[in-house]
């Protein structure tokens, strides 16, 4: 369940150092030429889309992936929690717990030995009881119990050690396992995606105990508070103009700015290159066209002329071939920017009202609010208390138990839920073109509305021609939102919408929506876009009620 180095901690000596790393994925690049320095001081954070390679370099850093090339150097000691949880686990929470500080207990045992055998007047017993108390302060021995303790109820783990951890959820062992880590000490810790299966207050406890901490910390995750609040190099394994991975200090705000500004560069060198090759490409042209005319000269030249101006012209064609084919584009595509819709309303119009809204047993009620133009309304809550519900209820797909919700017949109304149910053997672009048609048919969008779905730029062409099931998790997720957005809603509800999606993107949808006509509706756990959404209206959904009834 954990993955822990043995030996002794290195503690201020403490050093992991890699160099020149890569990994190949059969004969695909996942890695290319990583160094990393990661000192007691470091808290790095490792970002890229799904399938980037964020665990595969952690797991080059522990040393359970040998690279195809470069090497690793360690000193001190890791706690390392990877995304997967294994099953089947027989030992209880105690035995777990014990495990984890089982060098601070061997040191206290030791120190007690000592102890005694400087009562008995042992030779050298001052000697052993001098090294058994460094060892013992060293790994703050006394205190080891009380740590893993204090982050077992902190992050509303198990905490029975009689407990199987068999016998828990895949929530519960996450959080027992990551109590344990944070607990122990080591000299590095390396987390993947720690933020799963956290609440709010576990969130909370853990962005501190890694701010605090003695030893260095990496962790891989999508969580942009964890990325604030945390840490300080961020280092993006996503796509870059030459194939290696880029470093950014100053923190979060440091690597969107950075990212910010390569991204500039990436287009402009991208887009010179490209009108360099266009050039080139239309004097070829020009050449073959003047090549196939000069062989008409007009009425009354000779033939030598002829012969001559042809020889020129074959001579021009040939020199503008070479120069196309030496002009090679060494620019890759850049990633593609994310084009928000224009999304219309009528200023003063009440766009949707929902009056004294509750569902028995799922929400709890009574629930009040209205929206009309550029209306916003966050809505939040402990999961369980029915937000989803109350989208659903919103929506028109589920009827209330009391109250109503009227929308006028005209608002055009676009729901991003929290899970798809896309048909996964149809291509992306096939499922995008008979959304829209069927929108058209209905009259609920005219022809001129309509959006390509290579416009809004979420998926690229060859991602559109794939069948769905083909497709990762955030790029369905992608496709997901380009389906509601086709619809140029009036009125936006969504369910937890950074669910799956890439940190850039992410941040684009946030900006987007603030400046958005339409009226917008949004659920979400994620820190960083509440934070960034903190001057919208909320609404609070209180899961007290509904325990109450299930009681």
């Amino acid at each position: 369940m954990l993955n822990r180095t043995k030996h002794h901690p290195a503690r201020h000596r403490a050093q992991l150092i890699a160099s020149d790393i890569s990994v190949m994925r059969g004969a695909t690049p996942e890695l290319s030429r990583v160094d990393l320095t990661i000192t007691p001081a470091s808290r790095i954070a490792i970002v890229g889309e799904n399938g980037r390679g964020k665990s595969t370099l952690l797991h080059v850093l522990d040393g359970t992936l040998v690279p195809d090339a470069g090497s690793v150097q360690r000193i001190g000691t890791l706690g390392v929690a990877a995304q997967e949880m294994p099953a089947g686990d027989d030992r209880t929470v105690g035995q777990a717990v014990a495990e984890a500080i089982a060098a601070p207990l061997a040191a206290l045992a030791s120190l007690d030995s000592a102890a005694l055998a400087l009562s008995d007047g042992a030779a050298d017993a001052a000697e052993r009881y001098a090294d058994a108390l460094e060892e013992a302060e060293i790994l703050d021995a006394w205190d080891a119990e009380r740590r893993v303790q204090v982050a077992l109820e902190a992050l509303d783990a198990e905490t029975d050690p009689d407990h199987l951890l068999g016998e828990l959820s895949v929530g519960q062992r996450y959080r027992v396992r990551l109590a344990c880590l944070l607990g122990a000490e080591d000299d590095f810790l390396l987390l993947d995606e720690p933020t799963n299966h956290l609440d709010r207050s576990g969130l909370d406890f853990l962005s501190t105990q890694l701010r605090s901490r003695s030893g260095g910390v990496v962790v891989a995750t999508h969580d942009r508070a964890l990325l604030t609040d945390v840490a300080e190099t961020i280092v993006d394994l996503d796509p870059s103009p030459d194939g290696r991975v880029r470093v950014y200090g100053g923190g979060y705000a440091g690597y969107r700015e950075g990212r910010r500004a390569e991204r500039e560069r990436w287009e402009q060198e991208y887009d010179r290159q490209q009108a360099e090759h266009a050039r080139l490409h239309d004097r070829l042209s020009s050449a073959q066209n003047r090549l196939v005319s000069g062989w008409r000269p007009e009425k009354g030249t000779n033939k030598h002329g002829r012969a001559t101006r042809a020889g020129g012209l074959v001579q021009s064609v040939h020199r503008r071939q070479e120069q196309l084919e030496a002009h090679a584009v060494t620019m890759p595509e850049p990633p593609q920017q994310f084009h928000f819709p224009e999304l219309s309303t009528r200023t003063g119009a009440l766009l949707l009202s929902a009056d004294d809204i509750s569902v028995a047993e799922r929400l709890a009620g009574p629930i009040s609010f209205s929206l009309s133009h550029r209306g916003r309304l966050v809505v939040t809550g402990p999961n369980g208390a029915g937000k989803s519900t109350l989208l659903d209820v919103i929506a028109g797909e589920l009827q209330p138990d009391t109250g109503s919700v009227r929308m006028p017949q005209n608002v055009r109304l676009g729901y991003l839920r929290q899970e798809n149910d896309l048909p996964l053997q149809r291509r992306a672009s096939e499922v995008y073109a008979t959304h829209v048609d069927a929108l058209h048919a209905a009259g609920r969008m005219h022809a001129s509305e309509a959006i390509g779905l290579s416009q809004l730029g979420l998926l690229r062409a060859r991602e559109s021609s794939k069948r769905i099931g083909e497709l990762s998790m955030g790029q369905q997720r992608r496709l997901d939102l380009a389906l509601v957005l086709a619809t140029r809603p009036h009125v936006l509800l969504l369910d937890e919408p950074t669910n799956h999606l890439s940190i850039a993107l992410v941040d684009e949808l946030t900006e987007a929506l603030g400046a958005a006509q339409a009226a917008v509706v949004l659920s979400t756990h994620d820190r960083q876009l509440l934070r960034d959404i903190d001057g919208w209206p909320s609404l609070h959904v209180s899961a007290l009620a509904r325990r109450e009834a299930l009681a």
